[in-house]
């Protein structure tokens, strides 16, 4: 029997030196369990970011309105005109989100994100969610959502999904718009607004052409031509200028004498 706190003993047969603790042969200690190590991507993903690096796009800065190409896989850039930093990541919003976005990636809005930025500039977007704020595409916009829409909406190209059901407080802005769903505000479109097999569209409408197919409804006022901006839309509301007339207009009365006491 051996001390409890010795390291090493020797054999009274043989004369060698051991460690009583030490592991016997054929035990394996238990170790920490190691991670996994990272799945190495299937082809097809290897080929999607071989593809995206090889992609590359244009894009437009943001203050002077000049346009560059830049790689695919990039994040972010600098205006080499105005030095201006440009987004370039694309965003998907999944719950409550307040903040502004200027991008020129695209935005994703979740059935169950909320968005209440003030301004939303993006390339594209697909709203399946609740949008409180101001959005602007220089592509295209896509609604897929029901619900009220408080917000300005402005677009190269506007769907509204068959599943949608949304009403439009402000009006909406865009080169071309598709009716697929349900869609009830008023309109201002650069070329044609086209209503889709049960869709339906109530509000007033300008714009060069519209297209109603049939089983398509289309109900409200219609105004065929260029479209162009009021003036009302132009100037802010002013007060009205009050014209103050001078007292040295009026003719003054002639004096009559005081009657005689």
């Amino acid at each position: 029997m051996e001390y409890a706190a010795a390291k090493s003993s020797i054999c009274r047969q043989c004369g060698r030196s051991f460690s009583p603790f030490a592991p016997k042969p054929g035990l394996k200690l238990r170790t920490k369990e190691e991670a996994p190590a990272p799945e190495s991507p299937s082809f097809l993903g290897r080929f999607e970011d071989f593809w995206k690096r090889q992609r590359s796009a244009i894009i437009e800065c943001f203050e002077c309105k000049r346009k560059q190409q830049v790689s695919g896989a990039a994040t972010s850039t600098i205006c080499p005109a105005c030095s201006t930093h440009i987004d370039l990541r694309d965003y998907k919003i999944t719950s409550g989100f307040s903040r502004s976005i200027r991008t020129r990636g695209d935005v994703h809005l979740t059935s169950k994100g909320d968005l209440a930025s003030s301004s939303i500039v993006c390339r594209s977007a697909l709203i399946e969610g609740r949008l409180r704020g101001n959005l602007h595409c220089d592509d295209t916009a896509t609604i897929n959502f029901s619900g009220k829409i408080p917000g300005r909406i402005s677009a190269r190209h506007v769907i509204v999904e068959r599943k949608a059901h949304i009403h439009c407080f402000r009006r909406i802005r865009a080169g071309s718009i598709e009716i697929k769903g349900t869609m009830s505000g008023e309109i201002l479109a650069q070329t044609i607004v086209t209503v889709h097999k049960k869709g339906s569209l109530e509000g007033d409408v300008t714009a060069r052409a519209i297209t109603v197919e049939k089983g398509g409804m289309f109900s409200g006022q219609l105004v065929i031509g260029q479209v162009s901006i009021t003036q009302g839309e132009l100037l802010e509301d002013q007060e009205p200028a009050v014209i103050s007339i001078p007292e040295s207009h009026f003719p003054e009365t002639a004096r009559r004498p005081l009657p005689a006491t």
